[in-house]
């Protein structure tokens, strides 16, 4: 059985979120197009690229278990990626203020030597409360949420934006669902703890 573990992502979020389970792993960068495919529903994303992230790494870890993870925000049927700067952040919770929005976080693990792989998707739902242009300032200059899909970090200050977060695991907001994530390592033979 293998069970030395990558984590295909170069996040100190999900990294962190991984350093919980107390479990030893490797991190290594995949390089992969996130570009969504015309047509493609979040949920449908996030589970491709999860998958793609963990098989990027197949060849450099060849007796692996690879954990590959990525997350968008949905607002109706527009896709919220990661802001990247300022005026994109200000437009993202702009757009989101009042409003529900989902959140899906993909997970896959792949046994590199065997090729199987598991994969699951979380939906985190977010009600944000009404946000005046002030807030959004004052939230943005205070955390710079410029690499955080949806343009916050709930582990943070951006807990204050929301009026509620209706969600089966906690962790998977911040990129990496645990929950989730042990799920698919057990059925890969990993007992945890």
């Amino acid at each position: 059985m293998t069970t030395a573990l990558v984590l295909a992502s170069s996040s100190p979020y999900r990294r962190q979120l991984l350093e919980r389970l107390r479990l030893d792993f490797q991190t290594g960068t995949p390089a992969i197009d996130e570009t969504p495919a015309p047509g493609e529903t979040g949920e449908n994303l996030v589970l491709r690229l999860a998958e793609s992230k963990a098989r990027a790494l197949a060849t450099r870890y060849p007796s692996h278990l690879i954990i590959g993870s990525d997350q968008v925000a949905t607002l109706g049927e527009t896709i919220l990626g990661k802001p990247g700067n300022l005026p994109a952040a200000q437009g993202q919770l702009k757009a989101q203020s009042g409003r529900r929005v989902s959140f899906y976080t993909g997970v896959a693990v792949i046994d590199s030597q065997t090729g199987r792989v598991y994969s699951d998707i979380d939906r985190t739902v977010v009600q944000f409360r009404q946000l005046p242009a002030t807030a959004v300032s004052r939230y943005l200059e205070r955390e710079k949420p410029f690499d955080c899909a949806g343009s916050f970090k709930c582990e943070g200050l951006g807990i204050s934006l929301f009026d509620a977060i209706k969600t089966d695991d906690p962790t998977a907001l911040t990129g990496l669902p645990l929950i989730k994530l042990c799920q698919l390592l057990r059925k890969h033979g990993l007992e945890i703890p």
